[in-house]
């Protein structure tokens, strides 16, 4: 049915434009000679038609939607009419017919022009006027942020949603030399600078808009901030615009629908600007090459997988042991990469023959290992549970790697392995130790696995952190949990983090001679400033159009086992280093012997399997002396 609709319209085009320019034909002679015979002879009129038609089946102007008519179809239109043109003054002089002015085919070509073009235009003109008039004058406004580019592309796409949902007072651009200008028929009120002005005036005049719709690809925290802090100010919401890409998806497909605006998300707010990552260095590393994920049905160990496939590896092997985890981000493989030769492996990475089988098997080059327990609270419920998982697991897989012979492994940690106060975070701080001792053996005897540990704190969004909880909190109407007034955090995007964990991978496979590169060195992610959890609680709120502590309540609840107030990067004893790229740091190491390590790790194990979780957490603290249990919660056990 659709495409004999189309079909119908574009054989009506093709009869309109032979029409036209059948009429172009004694139009054009009489502005060139008024008193000359301008219909004589008549083949000339169909002859004029063809010469057209001709010459606009290359560019398509029989298939042009006119409702959506835009600039290129102008374009195509004025190509069409030069050469139809031309086509029929060739004509003329075979056939010996005079021109009645030498300008003639120029006369005729914008004559082509204006009859061809205008239609077009009054057409889309109409149904959008129609369009717009359809809603009444009672709908929301809204005030549009972003670049003129974003701008111009939004509003063409809101032209063409039948609804109407809202309209727009008017725009507001990063460049305050477009202030006065117009685009698509809206005023550029003021720069982005200048919001609380223009708000401020825009209240003074009774024209205050309902919310501010924020139109921009990937915007920063520093660009956001501002407006934020002014749509709290007004009492306005703020929302996003679908990306560029969407719109432009939208427009094509000529959807009906209502735009969809969306909240400005709490990723949004801690959106860094780019750091310059050695996307050569990454191919050069990864593609063509056996790689192996674990945990990668996880939020960092699924994003790995996205950005590793991007690269081409010979094999992607992805481990976990949540089936429905691991599913879904095969299907997602299947759809985004289907040319990449993968394999997905249910498995536990404590099952050591399971793991040292599958190694043999697949015979890894790199290995990810992103697999482990990092619930705090979980974890001090569950502490055999975590060391054997975070600890034990680590070495399993660290030692079936180095056996297969993989060039490097990668030890994803975590802030909460710095002075942890937890059986988790002593757990990872347990792993990096057994990492850091098998990459000072490699180095030493210049041959061997290189182990690369990345630390960093919490990623946005990730299974179990806060904002999700929060998110699902607001879905309920509240309240949001604290555990603390005070408590602060690290914050990171996991496309951010994940991007900085390759590039640390670049940096020291290359062996590019990065101070402490060759003694077991933990590169640290530049996290920026914590943030307190309260305040990130109470901005998700306002991002919902809500008041905190009116609409929602926010409540304290009091630490929970095994939490600090505040996080580190690094140990007193451990100060970072600058390695000359943005984003990265690395640790001075603090290493201990590979074979003292893998006696403790015997002994941690052995008590856990034993069901002696006590024994165990007391080895921890022989292990790793700044480890200071605050087992149960009190605020005064949370060092800072």
């Amino acid at each position: 049915m659709q495409a004999a609709r189309s079909l119908f319209q574009i054989c009506l085009n093709f009869a309109l434009d032979g029409l036209l320019a059948a009429l172009a034909v004694p139009v054009a002679r009489w502005i060139a000679a008024p008193g000359g015979d301008i219909a004589h002879p008549l083949w000339l009129l169909p002859a004029g038609a063809a010469a057209l038609l001709l010459a606009g089946g290359p560019f398509g102007l029989s298939r042009q939607y006119w409702r959506f008519a835009g600039l290129e179809d102008l374009w195509s239109v004025a190509t069409s009419s030069m050469v139809g043109a031309a086509l029929f003054a060739v004509l003329m002089l075979v056939t010996g017919l005079p021109f009645a002015n030498p300008t003639l085919p120029v006369i005729h070509a914008l004559t082509l022009l204006v009859l061809l073009g205008l239609p077009r235009v009054f057409y889309g003109r109409m149904r959008m006027g129609r369009t717009t008039g359809s809603g009444g004058s009672d709908k929301p406004s809204v005030l549009l942020v972003g670049s003129a580019e974003d701008a111009d592309v939004f509003l063409r796409a809101l032209a063409r949603d039948r609804r109407k949902a809202f309209t727009v007072e008017g725009l507001l651009t990063p460049a305050a030399r477009l202030t006065g200008r117009r685009i698509q028929g809206h005023p550029i009120l003021g720069a982005v600078a200048d919001i609380g002005d223009v708000l401020e005036r825009l209240r003074a005049e009774g024209r205050l808009p309902e919310a501010l719709v924020v139109a921009a690809t990937e915007p920063s925290s520093t660009f956001l901030q501002p407006i934020i802090e002014q749509a709290n100010r007004f009492g306005l919401l703020i929302r996003r615009a679908p990306g560029p890409m969407a719109l432009d998806t939208q427009m094509v497909a000529d959807k009906a629908g209502m735009l969809e605006l969306k909240p400005v998300a709490i990723e949004d707010l801690l959106n860094r600007p780019q750091v310059p990552l050695d996307r050569d260095g990454m191919a050069r590393l990864i593609q063509g090459r056996r790689v192996v994920v674990t945990g990668a049905g996880g939020t960092i160990g699924s994003e790995l997988v996205r950005q590793l496939a991007a690269f081409g590896p010979s094999m992607l092997v992805l481990v976990d042991n949540g089936e429905y985890a691991l599913w879904q981000i095969d299907l997602e493989l299947a759809e985004s990469h289907p040319a990449v030769p993968r394999r997905t492996v249910i498995a536990d990475i404590r099952d050591e023959a399971r793991i040292r089988s599958l190694f043999e098997e697949c015979r890894p080059e790199l290995l990810f290992h992103a697999a482990a327990l990092k619930h705090v609270p979980m974890v001090e419920a569950n502490p055999a549970e975590g060391l054997l998982t975070n600890a034990i697991g680590t070495r399993i897989v660290a030692d079936a790697a180095r056996a297969v012979g993989a060039l490097a492994m990668v030890l994803i940690s975590t802030d909460k392995a710095v002075n942890p106060s937890s059986v988790m975070g002593a757990s990872k701080r347990l792993a990096e130790m057994y990492c850091q001792a098998l990459d000072v053996q490699a180095s030493a005897s210049g041959r061997g696995m290189r182990c690369i540990t990345v630390r960093f704190g919490n990623v946005l969004g990730s299974t179990g952190s806060v904002v999700p909880l929060f998110q699902h909190q607001l879905a309920r109407g509240g309240p949001l949990t604290v555990t603390h007034p005070d408590m602060r955090r690290y914050f990171m995007t996991v496309r951010e983090a994940v991007g900085l964990v390759l590039q640390a991978s670049v940096l020291r496979a290359a062996d590019s001679g990065l101070a402490f590169g060759r003694d077991g060195g933990i590169f640290v992610l530049d996290m920026g400033e914590p943030v307190k959890i309260v305040d990130l609680a109470r901005q998700m709120i306002r991002l919902a159009g809500l008041r905190p502590d009116i609409d929602v309540e926010v409540r304290f609840t009091g630490l929970r086992p095994g939490e600090k107030l505040f996080e580190e990067l690094f140990h007193g004893k451990e100060p970072p280093s600058p390695i000359g790229h943005p984003g990265l740091l690395m640790a001075t190491p603090r290493t201990a012997d590979l074979a003292m390590i893998g006696r403790a790790l015997d002994e941690v194990g052995a008590a856990c399997r034993g069901a002696q979780p006590r024994m165990a957490v007391a080895l921890l603290g022989r292990l790793i002396p700044e480890f200071e249990h605050n087992a149960n919660g009190a605020s005064d056990g949370a060092r800072a």
